[in-house]
């Protein structure tokens, strides 16, 4: 019999609890329909050995070509066994078995792979979930990781406590690490952890938080305790763009204009000049939609199609009531050749767009759109 119900009755937390104290083994789907987003976590005796999440914007194989683990000979290679050779192994065992990656880095990214997806989870407080019990047919057939169901949630209250000792210092992702200028720096050889000295390579005065998380593979929580302890010792200095303005200028002032001025810029096809005003936007509030669905519109035009979706993903993340973010995902999907789930966003949008006139005016050109999504859906279907 299955374990289900709303998440306002149970808590995620308790769920967690409850099928590591049982040692069950089964498969636990958790959906919101706010968030438009589900994630699945398999279970084996009460420990968690697989996780996904259909917002994940880093796939295993994008991931190990961002991190630089595998060139993209390697990838090709991979999935070319997967799709024209019927290879039916996961992706990650290829590789292994390919001499691309070795073993330990696989079970590195699998498992923050599966850490970032619970944490995710444990983070929602609506939806719905239902655990299916027997043993999960869609796992590899060498599960390299088991998590104890009990660390993942004691790190997860870990988090929390430590993010109140963090955002004195980093508020948002939005903070620009730098080196400290040589007099402000310790004297003498620096001792730092490897993972350190992969950050420090990282920093070049541009990329924040958030940036330097998406190039090493490795979630915002664990860069920005990096970077804190980095600050803490000196070695480096943090700038808050939010911070850097005319004392009397607010925040939202702030927001105003680096939107406008990146609008002006897009209307211009100036797109450099767009996305560097909309970035900016977004380390003064990293968590206003109407920011990310500025930066999904720039990608998009700039022929960045999985930047976009990425971008437009967050933006209903944060607002999930977004109608013009909905519309214009289905053209950043469509754009990375995922035309039947273009044409599910689009049917989503039009169930939303009679709140706004403005997006109603848009009806005839998407309904062009999703018609020749539909026709390039079906023709990918028989070809």
């Amino acid at each position: 019999m299955p374990i289900e119900g709303p998440l306002r009755e149970l808590g995620i937390h308790d769920v967690f609890q409850l099928l590591d104290l049982s040692r069950k083994t089964g498969v636990l789907r958790v959906t919101s329909e706010l968030r438009h987003n589900a994630g699945t976590i398999s279970f084996e005796g009460g420990a968690i050995v697989f996780a996904e999440i259909r917002s994940n914007p880093h796939p295993l194989g994008a991931l190990l070509l961002r991190t630089g683990k595998i060139s993209e000979a390697d990838l090709e290679r991979a999935r070319d066994m997967q799709q024209r050779q019927g290879d039916r192994r996961r992706l990650g065992e290829i590789l292994v078995s390919l001499g691309a990656l070795t073993p330990r880095e696989l079970e590195r990214q699998l498992r923050f792979q599966i850490e970032e997806v619970v944490f995710e989870v444990m983070s929602w407080r609506e939806g719905y979930f239902s655990f299916s019990e027997g043993p999960p047919t869609e796992l590899p057939t060498d599960a390299t990781v088991r998590i104890p169901t009990e660390a993942l949630l004691m790190e997860g209250a870990r988090r929390i406590d430590e993010w109140s000792r963090i955002e004195g210092r980093i508020p948002h992702l939005g903070v620009v690490p730098m080196l400290a200028p040589p007099q402000e720096a310790s004297e003498g050889e620096l001792d730092l952890l490897p993972p350190e000295w992969e950050m420090l390579a990282m920093i070049n005065g541009v990329r924040d938080v958030r940036a330097i998380a998406a190039e090493l593979g490795r979630s915002d929580f664990e860069v920005a305790k990096t970077l804190f302890g980095l600050e803490s010792a000196g070695v480096i200095v943090l700038a808050d763009p939010g911070t850097t303005k005319h004392e009397r200028t607010t925040l939202a002032a702030d927001l105003a204009e680096l939107v406008a001025r990146a609008e002006d810029a897009l209307a211009r096809r100036d797109l450099e000049e767009a996305r560097g005003a909309a970035e900016q936007a977004a380390g003064v509030h990293p968590h206003d939609p109407a920011v990310h669905l500025l930066l999904g519109r720039i990608a998009l035009v700039s022929g960045r199609g999985a930047d976009a979706v990425e971008e437009l993903r967050r933006a209903l993340r944060l607002d999930p009531l977004a109608v013009p973010a909905h519309r214009v995902l289905g053209y950043a999907l469509a754009a990375t050749g995922r035309f039947g789930e273009a044409v599910e966003q689009w049917d989503q949008w039009e169930r939303l767009a009679a709140r706004s006139e403005t997006e109603l005016a848009q009806l005839d050109d998407v309904r062009r759109a999703k018609a020749a999504a539909q026709t390039l859906a079906g023709t990918g279907t028989h070809a």
